[in-house]
């Protein structure tokens, strides 16, 4: 059966996925600009509470994912510092000026990661070669990547969607995210026959996980 991550961007939101049934969450601040790196003594706060998986977003900046060197020092200092929480993962992703996944870069962050699993985020919808962009992540040590298919939504992403299944394969997990609902999870899985699905499950325009959509994303995933 699939599962479901929630993207949480305060701690409320993280109780109710963790209430409603989700499997993990990914917790960042900034939802407007697609997430950034969280706070850290609200981060630690919900270390405590939950005992489902937690992913950590590192992103030091919104915009786009080519980062300075002394951007690129702070993310390190994020995972090294984060790590100490006890969270169980890291979402991060850099890109170099040609629109290529930066190996050496990431590759750095995933060994500070010390073995826990490192998710390549949405920054690889914006590559300029996902074939060549997925086996440059499975290089470099990521577990997943999140994506939407290198298209706007999962749903117009879908047929890109099932190519990055099919090369994955084994290898890595490919998480279709954006867009994402109950109203469409169901076809997006059985279309691409993915096993992680992600999403805000915000339904009101607020910045916090509803209730019910969360419910509804666990109970159609259990249909799968």
């Amino acid at each position: 059966m699939p599962k479901i991550e929630i993207a949480c961007f305060n701690i409320e939101a993280t109780r109710i996925a963790q209430q409603y049934g989700a499997d993990r969450v990914e917790f960042c601040a900034d939802m407007q600009v697609g997430g950034t790196t969280p706070n850290l003594q609200e981060t630690e706060i919900v270390r405590r509470e939950l005992h489902i998986g937690l992913h950590v977003m590192i992103r030091p900046r919104a915009g786009n994912f080519v980062y300075s060197a002394e951007e690129f020092a702070q993310m390190k200092k994020d995972i090294s510092l984060y790590n100490t929480l006890g969270v169980d993962g890291f979402v991060f992703g850099l890109l170099d000026v040609t629109g290529n996944i930066d190996k050496q870069k990431n590759k750095t962050l995933v060994e500070l990661a010390e073995g826990k699993p490192c998710t390549f985020h949405r920054a690889f919808d914006e590559v300029s070669d996902s074939v060549q962009a997925l086996e440059d992540i499975i290089s470099c040590g990521f577990t997943t990547v999140l994506t939407s298919g290198c298209a706007p939504n999962v749903d117009l992403g879908q047929e890109e969607l099932k190519r990055l299944v099919q090369q994955a394969r084994d290898r890595l997990v490919i998480m279709p995210g954006g867009g994402l609902r109950s109203t469409n999870i169901g076809r997006i899985w059985r279309e691409t026959d993915a096993a992680y699905f992600h999403s805000s499950a915000i339904t009101d325009g607020s910045e916090t996980a509803v209730a019910t959509e969360v419910e509804a994303l666990v109970q159609a995933v259990k249909l799968c």
